[in-house]
């Protein structure tokens, strides 16, 4: 067990026996997160639900169900990851946190991350968006695009609960998630591009179109065999 491991291993312990705020008089028991502490790429969400709160996990409910086959489209298993939530006890009838329940709660994510250390932050609601992106965000404007901040990105995404009650934002949430994977490939195959984005902090890219605009780029000057400092004509069908 390395020292990170062991980090990980205390933090979760002590924040298991967390009573700092009225949540955990009805909750089950304190739900840290799960998953690979070495992961470079962990998720947020908001709060544990009921299943959560039996079984001590987040996301094993039917959103949890929604997030493994998420995970699944872009070649990850819930292994790979490390998910969290940003309140660590179930609220009554799954009510949202309050203001000041957050604010306990808060110090629990910092210390996630300063162990975890993640590359990428994915937030799954607006609970975990308003913290990263600020509170004024509307996740309707923002979900799917990419923030660079202190070395990281963070991606804002619908809720998957929300693919529960209304099916039409299930493909919204399966397009999204794509934008995971090309920052993660980017990460691995271009750090400087990674580390430059992230040194200029960013704000609310939308990567997804920067990224089909770049292959498009290469596809075009490849079927022309033209040097790549070329600037080529747009070719119709090829996106």
């Amino acid at each position: 067990m390395d020292d990170r491991e062991k980090q990980y291993e205390e933090f979760y312990t002590v924040c298991k026996g967390c009573v700092k705020c009225r949540l955990r008089a009805g909750a089950t028991q304190v739900v840290p997160g799960a998953g690979n502490p070495k992961s470079e790429i962990m998720f947020i969400g908001e709060a544990p639900g009921k299943q959560e709160d039996i079984q001590g996990l987040p996301f094993v409910g039917a959103s949890g169900k929604f997030l493994n086959e998420m995970l699944a489209s872009i070649g990850l298993k819930r292994e790979d990851v490390y998910i969290a939530n940003m309140i660590k006890c179930r609220p009554p009838e799954n009510r949202d946190p309050q203001p000041d329940e957050l604010e306990i709660c808060a110090d629990w994510i910092t210390q996630q991350l300063e162990i975890i250390q993640p590359k990428i932050i994915v937030t799954l609601g607006r609970f975990g968006m308003a913290r990263f992106f600020g509170p004024k965000r509307k996740i309707s404007e923002i979900h799917g695009k990419v923030l660079y901040r202190e070395g990281r990105a963070h991606i804002a995404l619908y809720h998957p609960a929300v693919a529960l009650y209304n099916g039409g934002m299930r493909a919204q949430l399966l397009h999204d998630f794509k934008v995971i994977k090309l920052i993660l490939d980017k990460y691995h195959t271009d750090p400087e591009y990674f580390a430059l984005k992230a040194e200029k902090n960013e704000d609310a890219v939308d990567e997804n179109t920067a990224f089909i605009k770049e292959a498009k780029k290469v596809n075009q000057q490849a079927d022309k065999n033209e040097p790549a400092n070329n600037e080529p004509q747009d070719q119709p069908g090829l996106f």
